[in-house]
């Protein structure tokens, strides 16, 4: 079995939190937007993801730290979703449709790159597919 390697990792655009800051920032004076403000900024910059050559990993929390991992293989579908406000930055949303009971969907948003990523997970899946045997059988 080969040894597995990390991919990619990286973490939601703090662009995500535009409008939390704005608000903040007129109401600023009022002292109580600032603590929203630091809480909204930590919860973001709290989630990690990582992409390796076996698995999807996606960490948050900023008190309690959650971890939850995603086989590659159970990944049956993805799709990407760029939202006008966030093709003005260059990010994108990436959707993962997975046979997973814990999570049927993944949602990986506001990363730069998306494209590059999306072709990225489809390889590794496929690789991993095929090492590992696996063949996705449909009933409905």
């Amino acid at each position: 079995m080969s040894e597995e390697k990390e991919i990619w990792s990286g973490s939601p655009s703090q662009v995500l939190n535009m409008r939390t800051f704005l608000i903040c920032g007129v109401l600023i004076w009022t002292i109580v937007p600032l603590f929203i403000l630091v809480w909204k900024w930590l919860v973001l910059k709290s989630v990690k993801y990582e992409l390796t050559s076996q698995r999807f990993k996606t960490s948050y929390g900023v008190l309690n730290k959650q971890i939850d991992e995603l086989e590659l293989y159970r990944i049956k579908d993805y799709r990407l979703e760029q939202p006008f406000f966030l093709r003005l930055f260059s990010l994108g949303n990436i959707i993962l449709d997975t046979s997973d009971k814990s999570h049927p969907m993944v949602t990986i948003r506001a990363i730069s790159h998306p494209h590059e990523l999306k072709d990225n997970i489809r390889h590794y899946v496929e690789e991993c597919r095929k090492r590992k045997g696996v063949h996705e059988i449909d009933f409905e």
